[in-house]
């Protein structure tokens, strides 16, 4: 091995035992665990805020981490997964309408658990799903992040004006019944989701990475938050969907995302394979 080989590996490994450091600093720290995050995509967002701070290291990122709480909230935004839309994907809520919600009609009370739901885009349109489909007064949204900035903005449902063409466009391409306008009202730049959307939602802190199951749920849905977890962390999340879930319960996952390599995948069935909708598998008698 040539001399400059070695040097550019050991700070390869330099720079991975200080990206180490920086995210158990900041499980000890603020109780966030990262550490089972995907590290290329963990690795991206810190470089990118480094570059925006000009800051030279992880090292010296670590340090304002600790002693600037101000600062570590910053950065938490970056390491918060918050791509999202009104009826994202559509196909996926046309599957959820004609497939999945009929074989819930017959039950006296639905729960849903939005694991990850960020700034609660596809929260409030689940909630506009299951009322076109008379489901919701009977129903009640459990919406989770472990980022609190990201659930206070999901429970105020004010969104920019400019993303209400796509949100339009999505809602009649998943099948909406209605005018989309019914469910805001516009002021000034911004569109506020009507009242009434929020009465069954509650929303709730909750971490894929260190808290428990969440009650009995006949459906859950996470979507595109698995690809930015390692493996370990995936498993640990679809066992606690798993254990969160009733008896032919359903898991909705992102396009991108599996339940076949994880140890519970075998407590499921496929539903639907397009959308990576899953049944949990009836006891067996």
């Amino acid at each position: 091995m040539q001399n400059g080989e070695s040097l550019s590996l050991d700070h390869q490994q330099s720079r991975r035992i200080e990206l180490d450091l920086l995210l158990e600093a900041i499980y000890r720290k603020y109780g966030y665990d990262f550490r089972n995050y995907s590290r290329a995509s963990v690795k991206r967002r810190i470089e990118r805020r480094m570059l925006q701070e000009s800051i030279a290291s992880i090292s010296e990122l670590q340090r304002r981490v600790l002693y600037e709480k101000e600062f570590f909230e910053t950065l938490l935004l970056d390491l918060s997964v918050n791509v999202t839309e009104m009826f994202r994907d559509p196909g996926f809520y046309r599957a959820v309408k004609q497939k999945v919600l009929p074989c819930l009609k017959s039950c006296s009370f639905i729960r849903l658990w939005h694991a990850g739901c960020s700034t609660g885009e596809e929260v409030y349109s689940m909630a506009i799903l299951l009322k076109e489909e008379e489901l919701y007064e009977k129903s009640r949204i459990y919406a989770t992040d472990f980022n609190e900035k990201v659930l206070r903005s999901a429970k105020e449902g004010i969104f920019p004006s400019q993303d209400i063409q796509l949100s339009t466009s999505n809602y009649r391409a998943s099948g909406g019944n209605a005018s989309f306008a019914d469910y805001y009202t516009a002021r000034y730049e911004h569109a506020i989701m009507n009242r009434e959307l929020k009465d069954h939602i509650v929303f709730s802190d909750h971490n894929l990475a260190t808290d428990r199951s969440f009650g009995e749920m006949e459906i859950i849905v996470c979507r595109n938050v698995l690809i930015y977890f390692d493996k370990t962390l995936q498993s640990r999340a679809l066992t606690l969907f798993r254990d969160s879930l009733s008896a032919g319960g359903f898991l909705c996952l992102g396009t991108r995302e599996s339940i076949r390599f994880a140890d519970c995948s075998a407590d499921f069935e496929d539903f639907d394979k397009e959308y990576k909708i899953y049944r949990k598998k009836q006891a067996p008698y």
